[in-house]
């Protein structure tokens, strides 16, 4: 009993201390902050204003809130609005709209929608086979390795990129969306996710110990494919069987059969709506102004499928990336594009602009960090991806304005869409999937230099859908 007592008061001891040593909280520290913080009446009026009210409500700046101007000098065709709901997958959505807008394009009257559900099956599968294969790689390191944290820490997601989408569809193709609907796990992926990443973490201890054990590469590979049947169960079970064959007939914007019914594989129907291979046709461009522009920077780990492509782009000034929009977007190509959608937003409106709220003048203090130090701080980066779709030109050919279609439904924003202004479009905007034929032989040039690489760790790509 004494020495538990004397336990017990060496530990208050221990807590005295910590909450008196040096860079603490003291006590006359607490008063000198409490001493300048004497609540005046425009505080207590704020007080009691914000204790029933959002912050935003109360920081939107009204001399910014007129009527939207919804006119763009250059835009692409309008298509139909998608809604990935309560999921991770605008990548997916703003990639698969990019390629039905180019088969519009392409057709004319020939509409289509792809199946997320269907592509979604293999990027989770996918996933888990570079989680897996990950382990393995790894196994001889020790669990606290960054490199093993990694694949521990992130052993399945929802989010992704167009590099994702570029492999994943070459690889197996599409099937249209009335093939393959949508499920309750589909759009609303964080259950779903949960259960089969504890599964995959339980797999890689497993396969940690074979390889601590020295077991043979072909019975850790053996074991590795069983362990993802029983991945692929669990998908099954949530999104559905992946379709194999089908027949479909396209139809024009009003339902009506332009062509007979053919029967389809996925991959068959992708050489029909798509083509050759997307790898190779497009390149990434990004504008990190942490580093050094006209250089390309190469992601590690930071794809969907083990034996696919890591996400590389060249570093632009927003200067240069506009232009790249500005001229697929004449030739009538929407594009592939992510920002961080958080920041000074107006969901309500539609519109997201540096002056929608003023929180500097509702807190009473400011602001002052920039494009690079948010980034570097963990204060911004790409959160969300949409189809850049209509720009806005003055009579100099600079932008005014932007529109992408997002994939919040079609009641969400203006018509399914988010207006930029054009200093909102520099501040949060990151990367553009730009077609070739749209980009300059110096730039091209430029993307093919030895990548530097860059860790998944990276503030810019961890906040990254």
């Amino acid at each position: 009993m004494r020495k538990l007592l004397l336990g017990m008061m060496l530990m208050g001891t221990l807590t005295v201390g910590a909450q008196t040593k040096d860079g603490g909280i003291s006590k006359q520290m607490l008063q000198q902050i409490e001493k300048q913080n004497a609540p005046t009446p425009s505080d207590r009026a704020l007080r009691n204003a914000l204790a029933s009210n959002a912050i935003d409500a109360l920081a939107k700046n009204q001399k910014n809130a007129g009527a939207l101007d919804t006119y763009f000098s250059v835009e692409t065709k309008k298509q139909s609005i998608t809604n990935q709901k309560s999921s991770g997958r605008c990548w997916m959505f703003s990639g698969l709209n990019v390629l039905r807008a180019n088969f519009a394009k392409r057709t004319d009257s020939l509409k289509v929608t792809f199946s997320q559900d269907y592509l979604f099956f293999y990027d989770q599968l996918e996933k888990a086979n570079l989680m897996l294969q990950g382990v393995i790689d790894t196994g001889k390191k020790p669990i606290d390795d960054l490199r093993v944290q990694f694949f521990f820490h992130h052993p399945l997601n929802d989010g992704g990129t167009f590099c994702g989408v570029a492999d994943l569809t070459e690889k197996y193709g599409l099937v249209p969306t009335e093939v393959q609907p949508e499920t309750f796990s589909a759009e609303s992926t964080s259950r779903m996710s949960r259960i089969i990443a504890s599964k995959l973490r339980e797999f890689g201890l497993e396969l940690r110990k074979m390889v601590a054990e020295g077991k043979k590469a072909k019975d850790i590979q053996q074991r590795k494919t069983e362990m993802l049947s029983e991945v692929y169960h669990m998908l099954v079970i949530t999104l559905g069987e992946p379709v194999k064959e089908f027949t479909y007939a396209f139809r024009d914007k009003n339902g009506k059969a332009l062509t007979p019914a053919k029967k389809y594989t996925p991959q068959s129907f992708y050489q029909e709506v798509v083509g050759d291979k997307l790898n190779g046709t497009f390149i990434m461009v990004m504008n990190d102004p942490r580093r050094d522009y006209y250089k390309t920077y190469e992601v590690e780990y930071d794809r969907h499928t083990y034996d696919g492509h890591n996400w590389k782009y060249l570093n632009l000034p927003m200067e240069e990336i506009e232009q790249l929009a500005i001229a697929s977007l004449k030739d009538g190509r929407k594009l592939y594009s992510s920002y961080d959608v958080g920041k000074q937003l107006d969901r309500q409106r539609g519109y997201a602009d540096t002056e929608n709220f003023d929180y500097a003048s509702l807190f009473g203090t400011t602001f002052n960090m920039n494009k690079a130090e948010r980034i570097a701080t963990f204060d911004s980066g790409s959160t969300h991806a949409m189809t850049l779709t209509a720009v806005d030109l003055d009579a100099q050919g600079q932008p005014l304005k932007w529109k992408v279609e997002n994939s919040w439904g079609a009641d969400s924003g203006h018509q399914g869409c988010i207006i930029m202004s054009a200093r909102w479009f520099r501040e949060y905007m990151f990367r553009l999937v730009v077609d070739k034929q749209y980009v300059s032989e110096k730039l091209l040039k430029d993307y093919e230099q030895k990548p530097i690489m860059v860790m998944p760790e990276d503030p810019l790509f961890l906040l990254d859908e």
